[in-house]
């Protein structure tokens, strides 16, 4: 494997540094201003960025510390954008329930690419490592699935087949920014494909007046007209999450009902797939994947401390691999380490063991972590 995605892979995001939680607080406070905040930002992405290398990562992330939300620091800079209250969720926790309400986004305008988003942050990571840069961004559908025709203002876009195109050609904007400053490994994280695997969110849909069948069509046309700008050597994955908020979950429910429009419509790379515990169903749907794309299974979780067995892990890339050739497979943790800029409950030592492992069964497995 001579480029990304490499046989040892992370989705993204890590634990905040105790200093750069208390800039943040300081920041909100007003005892900051925003030019102090970036440089507190840029001081624990050059730790952030040698840790990765101090665990034998190949592919290298800004941890996402400039990020409250994985998702609406980026869609919020976009022009139509904005946040109007909170979406009342139920998360999932093996100790209980928890209640929480992240930013709702609607669209009150058209949709415009204002300004270059992620351009700048890439070219800083970009200068810390001699390693592949990755930047992650939040997937389109995240637009459009949590609120649906009714968080989209009517006067705007009466027809959303318009909206669909002025988000998709915002993305290409982004795209090619990114592009032009050197990015040649993005990701996408979306949500909303997994989601669609739970059947308590597809009922959700169908009573909303979508159809949780064609939602995956619909979105996988999204996503390619989204990249459409990229250029031919640039590296395109996404992620599915089921939901990562301080350790606890959203949905559940196994890939069959999205896989077959997702591997095989859905024009990227690679696929980073949730894989940690029973949330996730079985390795069967990956008989869908094509022989050109890669998955990147997540089998070590980050939402818990305690570490994987190596000789586990290799068992259950073996059982995957009855599935799809074993060279299609790479390896990481399962999501990102603090999708939120609250974190999991985790520890940064564990956050590392966990990095350093997936970099050990991956040179056991296939003899290289690149």
């Amino acid at each position: 494997m001579t480029r990304a995605p490499f046989r040892a892979e992370h989705v993204g995001s890590l634990l905040r540094t105790p200093a750069l939680l208390a800039a943040r607080e300081k920041f909100q406070q007003e005892a900051i201003d925003a030019a102090t905040l970036r440089a507190a930002e840029d001081a624990a992405i050059a730790e952030g960025v040698k840790l990765q290398e101090d665990a034998g990562l190949p592919s290298i992330t800004d941890g996402e510390y400039r990020r409250t939300f994985f998702h609406t620091d980026f869609l919020q800079q976009l022009g139509g954008v904005e946040i109007q209250g909170g979406l009342a969720i139920r998360f999932h926790r093996k100790d209980g329930d928890l209640e929480f309400a992240p930013p709702r986004l609607e669209v009150k305008g058209r949709l415009e690419h204002v300004r270059d988003i992620q351009r700048a942050d890439f070219e800083y990571l970009r200068s810390l490592t001699e390693r592949t840069p990755k930047v992650c961004i939040p997937s389109p559908t995240m637009v459009h699935f949590r609120g649906g025709r009714s968080a989209i203002d009517e006067h705007a876009y009466p027809d959303l087949d318009a909206f669909f195109e002025d988000l998709a050609a915002c993305y290409r904007a982004e795209v090619t920014s990114l592009a032009e400053a050197g990015c040649r490994y993005l990701q996408l994280d979306d949500t909303n494909l997994a989601y669609l695997c739970d059947p308590k969110f597809r009922q959700g849909c169908a009573e909303r007046g979508d159809d949780p069948e064609q939602l995956p069509h619909l979105y996988a046309d999204l996503i390619n007209r989204s990249i459409a700008s990229r250029p031919d050597d640039m590296v395109v994955g996404i992620h599915l999450c089921r939901g990562n908020f301080q350790s606890a979950w959203v949905a559940e429910g196994d890939y069959e009902p999205v896989a077959e429009a997702m591997f095989n419509e859905i024009g990227v790379d690679a696929f980073f797939l949730e894989y940690d515990d029973e949330r996730s169903g079985s390795f069967q749907p990956l008989r869908h994947v094509p022989k050109n794309k890669k998955v990147v299974l997540g089998l070590i979780t980050t939402k818990e401390g305690s570490l994987e067995s190596a000789d586990d892990l290799v068992r259950r890339i073996d059982e995957a691999a009855k599935h799809i050739d074993p060279d299609q497979l790479c390896l990481s943790p399962q999501c990102g380490f603090s999708s939120t800029v609250h974190g999991n409950d985790i520890t940064q030592d564990q956050e590392i063991a966990k990095l350093r492992l997936v970099v050990e069964v991956a040179e056991r497995v296939w003899g290289s972590a690149a």
